[in-house]
């Protein structure tokens, strides 16, 4: 049921051991094996509990964390209050405390980055954007500047490589001249590696999209998500990120909803 995207795990645990799931008209019980071409019900018990599990994007600011509080940073949930909803939210859903018991982030976005983030109850939600088999497109907005620095290591990391060759380490000295009109200085080269040819953590990167959204702005579309990744590449090829905004996840997008508010995914959206 999992793989079919009817439930997540859990619930279809929890469906088949009360009876809610039945396969080719017969009741299915814990751990029957099934071909992908039988014919699965669902009882409107479980359709309806799962209808009233809500997904949550927030604009998240500045200085709050993804998931659990550390090191005295605030988690993003507690944005997701009634008086933070965003006005234009037309969504059938109703605030209740309780949405916040089950409600979990489905991935991360770093303490100093901000945009889009999905807090979500529905494990089918979870699944798609950061399960084992997820290729899920993320947009960011990268503002930069350019140091002229060949071999800045991202994140200092030994495991960083430029242009397939480990590079020599060193920190971006923040008291160095850079550019502000990057696009103009920054070599052409140079933005062919962001798109594809860099490796952290000795692993190569898949292909991005990147392209110039204005002449000190990229705008980059990962399909994976490691730790600071758009950082670190930027750093492999001289550039320094001083803001980074998530703009898209798959086919949601952030819109116009403001810095610190919260709004429910609709019923029509799919990501």
């Amino acid at each position: 049921m999992a793989e079919l995207g009817l439930a997540s795990r859990r619930e279809a645990d929890e469906w088949i051991a009360k009876g809610w799931v039945k396969v080719n008209g017969e009741v299915a019980t814990m751990g029957m094996q099934v071909n992908p071409n039988v014919r699965i019900e669902i009882h409107k018990q479980a359709q309806g509990q799962q209808a009233n599990q809500v997904t949550v994007l927030i604009n998240k600011p500045l200085g709050l964390v993804s998931g659990q509080a550390e090191d005295g940073h605030l988690p993003a949930i507690t944005l997701v209050q009634p008086h933070n909803r965003w006005d234009e939210d037309n969504a059938r859903f109703f605030f209740h405390p309780k949405q916040l018991q089950s409600l979990v982030p489905a991935g991360r976005l770093d303490i100093d980055s901000t945009g889009l983030l999905v807090l979500t109850q529905d494990g089918r939600v979870a699944r798609q954007l950061i399960g084992e088999e997820a290729v899920m497109e993320k947009e960011y907005l990268v503002r930069v500047v350019y140091t002229g620095t060949e071999n800045a290591a991202a994140a200092n990391s030994a495991a960083a490589t430029y242009g397939g060759k480990p590079t020599q380490l060193s920190r971006i000295d923040d008291d160095d001249p850079v550019s502000t009109d990057v696009q103009s200085v920054f070599p052409a080269d140079k933005l062919r590696l962001l798109r594809h040819g860099l490796s952290l953590d000795g692993q190569a990167l898949k292909p991005a999209k990147v392209t110039w959204q204005n002449p000190e702005q990229l705008r980059v579309v990962l399909t994976e998500g490691k730790k600071r990744q758009i950082r670190r590449m930027c750093e492999l090829v001289g550039l320094k990120v001083v803001g980074l905004k998530r703009v898209r996840i798959g086919n949601v997008m952030l819109g116009n909803l403001p810095l610190g508010q919260w709004r429910y995914l609709a019923p029509h959206e799919r990501f």
